[in-house]
């Protein structure tokens, strides 16, 4: 272990700000076993002399990802032993080491999927990395051509049984211990811009171009989509709003078969980023409202309800589904649907950006998409569920699916007032306003942090002494913690 990640640290020894960690990264865990409660994760030397830890980030499958004071992007726990390649975090081990971008420009935010990578700078960039076809071509498609097919193949629509069971079988096999090895691009390949089919991945971040004048704030990645929510430095109307915070606009590349990219159709592949038609803006000046698109209906006054807020301003991606979060508080899904994961009261796949219409008296605050399930807060620090429960990832006590969001009850979450969620393939997680933290489903690997690998189907109190919890964020195998301890 060198010391990076070990045992319960003296609290006169620890920083003021310290990371924690669950569950199982390749490289990270003794004799390739699961750490089953949380133990410190040590800052890499490199970014000593000032510097300490500012928030965690989960990654994907086998690296986990954290941010620095100063910015830096930092990842560990990837292996390339025993046939598995997890090159998307750059190789670091056991060691915490900083992960190298071309820009200067502190990372304010950062998200990982299966196997590729996403972050956002202070000056609006966004850069990413891993599986090519994640990668974005360097020229945006504006709003005028955001449902169009692209360049991509759109899929037959067939049957969503048809089409689910596919997915489904896919799905557990790629989500079990053994992935296929993948080759990485060289600097070659990656200059020339030689491909050689969807396994090809590419090491060096690449810098995602949405237009002049649009910077992004946030990126979500799912199994193979990335979203980006950006704002506009100018519009065309400067009396509609005062300030720049009061658009937000979510953008959509890679994978789109379920409908995960709102536009329309079983796109196959948008190879670059996308306008997604969540909110339209009719009207002018301060009567200037927004409407959401149902469905595959048209966007006439009848055929569309209206949905509170303005902006987008929270996105989060699930393995093949995503969610939104208006500034009023609507609960936005989109993408596939066999386990109810989109929470429109079916298992169809929803390919247009759709109110989810039984959550319009509450209003939300915060989601987080899992590979089958979403969880979402509501501004009261309420706890909602729904999609698949194959592992207790819902919290309702059972393994049955839910196709509409249910309150979560019961005992351990009587008198919490929840704060933040993250949720992993097929784990929840969420802290609550009194830094207590309590997480449930998947636990093969000790992703919970209970000290044991059984599964919880029930939210379930992790006991970390001595510190309070900022920020909890999951990873497909791993949990990490972000905490302060006195000094």
């Amino acid at each position: 272990m060198n010391g990076n990640i070990g045992g319960k640290v003296p609290i006169g020894e620890c920083k003021a700000t310290v990371v924690y960690m669950s569950g199982y990264l390749p490289g990270a865990a003794p004799e390739k076993s699961p750490i089953l409660s949380p133990v410190p994760v040590r800052l890499p030397a490199a970014v000593h002399g000032g510097d300490s830890w500012k928030d965690v980030c989960g990654g994907g499958c086998g690296f986990a990802m954290a941010i620095s004071e100063k910015g830096k992007l930092i990842t560990w726990g990837s292996t390339d032993d025993e046939g598995q390649s997890y090159v998307a975090s750059g190789k670091h081990g056991e060691t915490p080491e900083l992960f190298p971008l071309p820009t200067e420009a502190p990372v304010v935010q950062a998200s990982s999927g299966w196997a590729h990578c996403a972050v956002v700078t202070e000056a609006g960039e966004a850069f990413t990395w891993g599986w090519k076809e994640c990668i974005p071509s360097k020229d945006p498609v504006g709003k005028q051509q955001s449902g169009s097919s692209e360049q991509g193949e759109i899929a037959s629509q067939g049957s969503n049984a048809a089409s689910g069971m596919t997915l489904q079988n896919e799905t557990r096999k790629v989500g079990e211990d053994s992935v296929k090895r993948r080759r990485v691009s060289t600097a070659k390949d990656e200059t020339e811009g030689h491909t050689s089919g969807g396994d090809f991945f590419a090491t060096a971040p690449s810098l995602v171009s949405v237009g002049l004048g649009v910077r992004i704030t946030s990126v979500a990645t799912g199994g193979r989509h990335t979203l980006a929510l950006s704002v506009e430095d100018s519009f065309e109307d400067d009396h509609v709003f005062a300030e720049v915070s009061d658009i937000g606009q979510i953008w959509g590349w890679g994978y789109g078969g379920e409908g995960q990219l709102g536009l329309g159709s079983r796109i196959k592949m948008v190879s670059s980023p996308h306008l997604i038609p969540c909110l339209e803006s009719i009207g002018s000046g301060k009567e200037r409202s927004f409407i959401l698109h149902q469905g595959g209906t048209t966007t006439t006054s009848t055929q569309v309800s209206r949905e509170p807020g303005r902006y987008i301003k929270a996105i989060s991606c699930g393995g093949r589904h995503s969610a939104a979060i208006t500034d009023a508080g609507g609960l936005i899904t989109f993408g596939w649907g066999l386990y109810g994961q989109c929470g429109h009261g079916n298992t169809n796949d929803q390919l247009r950006p759709m109110a989810v219409s039984s959550m319009k008296s509450v209003r939300m605050e915060s989601v987080a998409a899992g590979l089958w399930h979403t969880i979402c807060i509501s501004s009261d620090g309420k706890v909602y569920a729904f999609g698949g429960n194959q592992f207790g990832q819902l919290g309702t006590g059972t393994d049955h699916a839910e196709i509409l969001p249910r309150l979560l009850g019961g005992q351990n979450l009587e008198g919490k007032y929840a704060k933040a969620v993250s949720c992993g393939a097929r784990h929840s997680a969420v802290l609550a306003e009194d830094g207590q933290l309590l997480c449930w489903g998947w636990n093969k690997y000790g992703q919970l942090g209970l000290g044991d690998t059984n599964d919880r189907s029930i939210p379930t109190q992790v006991q970390l002494d001595g510190c309070r919890l900022r920020k909890v964020a999951c990873g497909w195998w791993h949990t990490l913690l972000l905490a302060d301890i006195p000094t």
